[in-house]
Parts: C-alpha cells; sequence; structure tokens
C-alpha cells in the first residue's frame, strides 16, 4: 500500500526509544524527513544518527515535553529545518504508578502536564502551519487504560483519558472546518519496551506486541489513506481490554 508519506515532515517526540522510537523509524522508512525529540539529548541523538544510517533524513532536538515553551519551539525548528509540517506524533513517557487515594496534587499536576497539555499544545502549535497546506496528520500516542482503567496507574488513567476527552472534541472541529487535518489517538497494550518491563508488564501476564509493528499501525493513521479516520482512538492491545 503507498502511504503517501515520501518528502513529508514529521515531528516526533519521546523518539529516542521504545514506542516513540518505533513510530519515528516507521516513518522513516515511508520516506518522510523528521525531527525527533526527547529529553536526553545523547539519547536523541544516539537515535537521530541510527535511523539516518538507513537513508532518512531526521533532525535531533533535546526537549523536554513538559515544559510549556517545549512545544512552539519545536514547531518552529521544523518549519526552519524543513519549511513544512505535515504529520505530528505526540509522545511522552508516562507517569510513575500509584493509588488513586494516595498520589498527591503535585503528582496529578505532573503527570496532566506531560501526558495531557504536552500533546494539546504540540497539536495547536502544528495545525496552523497544516492548515496553510490543507493537509495534516496528528497522532497522540496514549495507553489502553483509556477504554480500561489499569490497577495502580491512577496517574496514567487520569491524564491520558482526559487527553482523549480533548481529542475527540479537537477532531471533532477540524472536521467541521474541513480542514484536511485528522487527530487520532494511538493507545498500545503491553509491548516489549523498557517501561513495559519497568512496569511488570502494566497488568498483563499475556504476551507482548513487537514495538515495530506498533510504529507501522502509527504510520499508518499518518498517511493519506487514513483520510476519514478522525478522531478515533486506535487500542493495539493484542485483544488485552476487555471493554466494549
Amino acid at each position: 500500500m503507498e502511504l503517501g508519506l515520501a518528502g513529508r515532515v514529521a515531528i516526533v517526540t519521546g523518539a529516542s526509544r521504545g514506542l516513540g522510537r518505533a513510530s519515528a523509524e516507521a516513518l522513516a522508512a515511508e520516506g518522510a524527513r523528521l525531527l525527533i525529540s526527547s529529553r536526553s539529548a545523547e539519547a536523541v541523538s544516539k537515535a537521530a544518527n541510527e535511523i539516518a544510517a538507513a537513508g532518512a533524513e531526521v533532525e535531533a532536538e533535546p526537549a523536554d515535553m513538559a515544559d510549556p515553551a517545549t512545544a512552539a519551539r519545536l514547531v518552529a525548528r521544523a518549519l526552519e529545518r524543513f519549511g513544512r509540517i505535515d504529520v505530528v506524533v505526540a509522545n511522552a513517557g508516562g507517569p510513575p504508578p500509584g493509588r488513586a487515594l494516595e498520589v498527591g496534587d503535585d503528582a496529578l499536576r505532573a503527570a496532566i502536564e506531560q501526558n495531557f497539555l504536552a500533546s494539546a499544545r504540540l497539536a495547536r502549535e502544528a495545525i496552523p502551519a497544516m492548515r496553510e497546506r490543507g493537509y495534516g496528520r496528528i497522532c497522540c500516542i496514549t495507553s489502553y487504560s483509556i477504554v480500561q482503567p489499569l490497577p495502580g496507574l491512577a496517574l496514567s488513567n487520569a491524564a491520558r483519558t482526559a487527553l482523549w476527552a480533548w481529542a475527540k472534541t479537537a477532531a471533532a472541529d477540524l472536521a467541521a472546518e474541513e480542514s484536511g487535518i485528522t487527530l487520532n489517538l494511538v493507545c498500545p497494550g503491553p509491548h516489549a519496551t523498557e517501561r513495559m518491563r519497568e512496569l511488570g508488564g502494566a497488568g498483563g501476564s499475556g504476551p507482548m506486541g513487537d514495538p515495530a509493528d506498533f510504529g507501522k499501525v502509527v504510520a499508518f493513521l499518518c498517511s493519506e489513506p487514513a483520510a476519514f479516520v478522525n478522531g478515533a482512538a486506535l487500542v493495539v492491545d493484542g485483544g488485552a481490554t476487555l471493554a466494549l
């Protein structure tokens, strides 16, 4: 299938490892040009060099998505380097485990900042450049916890569900203006990443997915053929959730 991503410009955050890295690699394999970021300058530079070694055009930008100034800086850097923005994959590391009645206000604020507001800001900052071209694909990586909250992950459950409510509303706004921009969530279940190993499978004891396969799902949602997929939350969990 021709995805129409060759020559497109994509911003991918949290891209030095895990599902963000897999998403960046999948987009690069389809010919997209990338601006990738993560908090670690060393890690994101290494990731950019490794992706570029396969023939992709990649720019690395260290960035902390919890910083309110980061979204505007990434968008400005992509426009400076490539002159356009077609795709945004918003991804950030998950908050620490915690029981709902035990996490405090500061922990809740930090989770909302990193796993809700950071993605919303990046989308808002990128949309004007997408509107100018009449094309855009925004994909936020969240978690399957938005359809079935996970025990012991109260911070993640709360922040990611808030992002889902915002994204569903924003996607409808974009559709109403016939902007050519779609906004979707992709919701991973357990995958073979460092984060999942740290969480002991995040509540699941079954098989884990391949991050490379997950990246290809993200690439499809960011493609031309996915033009009529909007306001969706695509769960990629191998059937782990029982919620309808």
